[in-house]
């Protein structure tokens, strides 16, 4: 089995093929043209005006409420900075993201999964939560969730934005996949919804590369003034340069173009994990996403997380460790499928790897 190339259902990462090269060099070359004394310069702590500006008039906001940084996790950064102190009690979906998970417990948050159904969070769960704590945040990935894959339903939303309103805290929506949708009708965000306690965060990451590591974030304006204080004490300004290189792409008009072809791109592999899983694994519990960059699995009784990836390496299959995804424990069985960074035919073989550790665990 050695032989076999290796496969790697591990990291939620763009397709390289879907990077726009030669556009972003038009689009570096116009910044520097244009703002090259600006943007190799330091700035303000907010970022690149221009961008700024057009992302205010992208969400139909006022250009003090959009701060920049150099991704979203720097931006998760910056909001445990100023709301946490060790100790306060943060929610969050369980499974959530991993590297959010590590960001809250670097800042010594005790943190409360609230369990995450395929319409969004259990929200009995969440009301017996809040009859114990009121957390500072209750942070929430609405849209194709990662790990899971799940989207929150409309009722869903509007009951947690009342709850957020009822018991004075704060929602951090991260909408990194929102406008990657390949089917199915749009729900609203959070922040539509309730602006006045939601704290709305984007990302180019996905939509068009990572390298860049520009993030978004939306919110009121007095608040963004104070983490705009915690970014300029961490690194003075972030990228300008990225932010300029950005801002020249979006503003020509190509990005609308541009995420329907990353539709085209990864709506097929979406579908060939699922028919992968139909064929290889037909009982498998898996979400059966719209849209994202993930779906998720659970693994049959028997069959633990920790064995299966031990044994998939024996089929030169990666996966990721299910059980990182939880803050307080659980997802002994829980799988995150990644497919957007593989092909169709890489999913369609890792599926059948899987399967076949899968097989191998239950036999013993």
């Amino acid at each position: 089995m050695s032989d076999q190339a290796v496969i790697n259902f591990t990291r939620g990462v763009p397709a390289p093929e879907s990077f726009p090269v030669e556009d972003l060099k038009v689009a570096a070359e116009s910044a520097l043209d244009k703002y090259g004394r600006v943007i190799l310069q330091y700035g303000k702590a907010y970022g690149f005006m221009p961008l700024r500006e057009w992302l205010a008039e992208w969400q139909g906001v006022a250009v003090e409420q959009v701060m920049t940084s150099n991704g979203s996790l720097q931006l998760i950064e910056f909001l445990s900075t100023h709301f946490l102190q060790p100790g306060d009690v943060v929610f969050t979906e369980s499974p959530t993201y991993d590297r959010t998970l590590t960001t809250l417990k670097r800042h010594q948050a005790r943190v409360v999964g609230i369990p995450l159904q395929p319409d969004g969070p259990d929200m009995e769960a969440l009301e017996n939560a809040l009859q114990t704590h009121t957390p500072k945040f209750f942070y929430v990935i609405p849209d194709f969730q990662n790990p899971s894959g799940a989207t929150c339903s409309r009722e869903k939303r509007e009951r947690l934005v009342a709850l957020a309103e009822k018991h004075g805290f704060w929602l951090v929506e991260d909408a990194p996949y929102r406008p990657l949708r390949f089917r199915g009708q749009e729900q609203p965000s959070l922040y539509d919804l309730n602006p006045e306690r939601t704290l709305h965060m984007l990302s180019f990451s996905k939509l068009i590369g990572p390298g860049p590591r520009v993030g978004i974030l939306y919110g009121q304006a007095d608040l963004l003034q104070k983490l705009a204080k915690i970014a300029e004490d961490t690194y003075i300004t972030p990228s300008l340069l990225s932010q300029g290189i950005i801002y020249e792409f979006v503003a020509s008009g190509k990005l609308p173009a541009h995420i329907e072809q990353l539709k085209a791109l990864y709506a097929p592999r979406l579908q060939a994990c699922l028919d992968a899983l139909d064929r290889f694994m037909p009982d498998a519990e898996a979400t059966r996403p719209d849209g994202g960059f993930f779906l998720s699995v659970t693994l049959p009784e028997g069959a633990s997380t920790a064995r299966v990836r031990e044994q998939a390496k024996q089929y030169n299959l990666n996966l990721a460790d299910g059980q990182a995804f939880f803050p307080d424990g659980g997802g002994e069985r829980f799988l995150r499928l990644p497919y957007c960074g593989i092909t169709p035919e890489e999913i369609n073989e890792g599926v059948r790897r899987l399967a076949e550790a899968v097989k191998d665990v239950l036999a013993g």
